[in-house]
This record gives C-alpha cells, sequence and structure tokens, in this order.
C-alpha cells in the first residue's frame, strides 16, 4: 500500500513540477526580451515570479528524493527506473520524468542565454561609463599626427 501512496505522490510531484517549470521557460523567455529592451521595472516584476517558482520545483525535487529513499531506491534516475518498474504507473513515471528533465534543460539553457545577455550589457554599460569618466577616452591625434594622450579623468560634470 505504502508503493501505491508513494507512487501517486511522485506521479503529482512530477505533474505539477512540468506546469511549474513551464510557467518559468515562459518568465526565462519575457526576461530575455526585458533584458535586450533593458526594461529594469519589467525585469523586477519578473523576479518576483522567478523565485517562487524555482523555490517550489526545488522543493519538489527534494520531496521526490525523500519518497525515493523512503521505498528504499535512489534518489537518482536508476532509481526511479526501478521504483516505476514496482508501480502500476510506470509509463506515466517514466514519461512525465523525461518530460519533465527535457523542461529543466531548456530553462537551464534560456538562463545561460540570459545570462551571457547579462554579461554582454554590464560589458557594454562599463564601457560607456569609462568613456564618460574619461578612464577610457578614444586615441586623438594631435597636430604633429602623433596619438595624444589625456588620461587625465575628467568628472562626470564635465562630460
Amino acid at each position: 500500500m505504502k508503493v501505491i501512496m508513494s507512487d501517486q505522490r511522485l506521479l503529482e510531484l512530477f505533474l505539477n513540477d512540468i506546469g511549474t517549470a513551464q510557467q518559468l521557460l515562459a518568465v526565462l523567455e519575457q526576461e530575455f526580451s526585458a533584458l535586450s529592451a533593458r526594461e529594469l521595472t519589467q525585469l523586477q516584476e519578473l523576479l518576483t515570479h522567478k523565485q517562487p517558482l524555482l523555490r517550489m520545483l526545488e522543493s519538489h525535487a527534494t520531496e521526490r528524493s525523500k519518497l525515493l529513499l523512503q521505498s528504499h531506491f535512489s534518489a537518482d534516475p536508476e532509481g526511479l527506473q526501478q521504483f516505476a518498474a514496482t508501480s502500476k504507473l510506470n509509463s506515466e513515471l517514466l514519461s512525465s520524468s523525461t518530460q519533465l528533465s527535457q523542461l529543466i534543460e531548456q530553462c537551464q539553457d534560456a538562463n545561460l542565454r540570459n545570462g551571457r545577455l547579462i554579461r554582454s550589457n554590464q560589458t557594454s554599460v562599463s564601457s560607456m561609463l569609462n568613456i564618460i569618466r574619461g578612464n577610457d577616452a578614444p586615441k586623438l591625434y594631435d597636430k604633429t599626427g602623433s596619438a595624444s594622450s589625456s588620461n587625465k579623468q575628467r568628472p562626470f560634470s564635465q562630460a
């Protein structure tokens, strides 16, 4: 009877997490658009939606691991396959696990892409600030045709 309760709960957790991962993927796509447009207000709103989704996925992953361990199976894909082999919900458990894994991978890829865009934007903004401050002034030529060295830092008020 305990295996039946565990397999139903595992399936329920997988199905809930599939929905959560789909929501997270949608938020990550919106985040990419907001990052591209540099809409900070929208980014802040998306962050407030993203954090609870991540916490829920983490919480459910922990609960799935505990259920497998309580049923004397390892908390990894092999343990899930062995557990599913003892369950009447075998195919549903395995297919939902595969679907969740694919969605999580898509979320990770989208998150990496967004991270690259953030780093690119940080570099761009940093470069602009250096030019405004006079740290990274473009090289100018003096009247003799040689590169002038203007290495003095200007305050923002003079930029």
